[in-house]
């Protein structure tokens, strides 16, 4: 059974940082594609930032040189520090674990950006 277990979600200012963690089980951790959508309220989920199996990095622009997403294969778990939040931040994140057809998501986790 695959499970994506979020956790760190919260209330950050603006300017703030927060760090999100992915436990993964049930898969062979170093063969998937990780990484983090988001759905901010009333809109659609959106790529955030993704980790191959290779360590290939890939951020959507919004979060260039603010957000950074790691993995540890050791304890299969991925990270996104998120650096210099922004109200636009705001949304439910969603873990995602991808390989060839196969796909799974996390329960999301909230995060919210906010004075």
């Amino acid at each position: 059974q695959v499970q994506l277990v979020e956790s760190g979600g919260g209330l950050a200012q603006p300017g703030g940082s927060l760090t999100l963690s992915c436990a993964a089980s049930g898969i062979i951790f170093t063969q998937w594609k990780m990484g983090w959508f988001r759905q901010p309220p009333g809109e659609q989920r959106e790529p955030v930032a993704s980790i191959t199996s290779r360590g290939a990095i890939d951020l959507a622009d919004s979060v260039k040189g603010r957000f950074v997403i790691s993995k540890d294969n050791v304890t299969n778990t991925i990270y996104l520090r998120m650096n210099n939040l922004k109200p636009e931040d705001t949304a439910v994140y969603y873990c995602n674990a991808k390989f060839n057809t196969f796909v799974y998501w996390g329960q999301g986790t909230q995060v919210t950006v906010s004075a």
